[in-house]
C-alpha cells in the first residue's frame, strides 16, 4: 500500500514541478528503466532510493508517504481490506496548495488539533 502511496506522490509531483520521469531519474541518481520499474510496481524501492528520489524532489521523505490524494476506497482496496488509520475519528489528514494567509491559518489550526489529539490519547493511556 505504501509503494502506491509513494509513487502516487511522486508522480504528482512530477507534474506540479514540469518535470519528466527521465529528469527524475537524471537527479536522483538511477537509470529511467528502474525508475519505471518502480513507479509501475515492478521493483520495490529501498529506503535509500526513496530519499534519493524525495531529495531530488526537493521534498521530505515523509510528506511522500504520509499524504496522498487516494480516496479511502482506493486505500482500503490497496491495504486489502481496512487501511489502518493514523488519526482518530473525527479528524482527517489532507494535502492543499495554499496561499501564504491559508497557510497560516491551517498551521494554527493544524497545532490546535494536534494538540488536543495528544490530550486524547494520554486520557487513554
Amino acid at each position: 500500500m505504501y509503494n502506491q502511496i509513494f509513487f502516487t506522490n511522486v508522480l504528482r509531483l512530477l507534474e506540479e514541478q514540469g518535470m519528466t520521469k527521465h529528469d527524475l531519474a537524471e537527479k536522483a541518481g538511477m537509470s529511467i528503466s528502474f525508475l519505471s520499474d518502480l513507479t509501475n510496481g515492478k521493483a520495490n524501492p529501498s529506503l535509500k532510493i526513496m530519499v534519493a528520489i524525495a531529495d531530488a524532489l526537493s521534498v521530505p521523505l515523509p510528506t511522500l508517504l504520509e499524504m496522498t490524494d487516494l480516496d479511502k476506497a482506493t486505500l482500503d482496496a490497496l491495504s486489502g481490506g481496512k487501511a489502518p488509520k493514523s488519526l482518530p475519528d473525527g479528524f482527517a489528514r489532507i494535502a492543499a496548495i495554499l496561499n501564504d494567509y491559508q497557510a497560516f491559518t491551517v498551521r494554527h489550526w493544524d497545532e490546535a488539533n494536534r494538540k488536543l489529539i495528544a490530550k486524547k490519547k494520554g486520557k487513554k493511556s
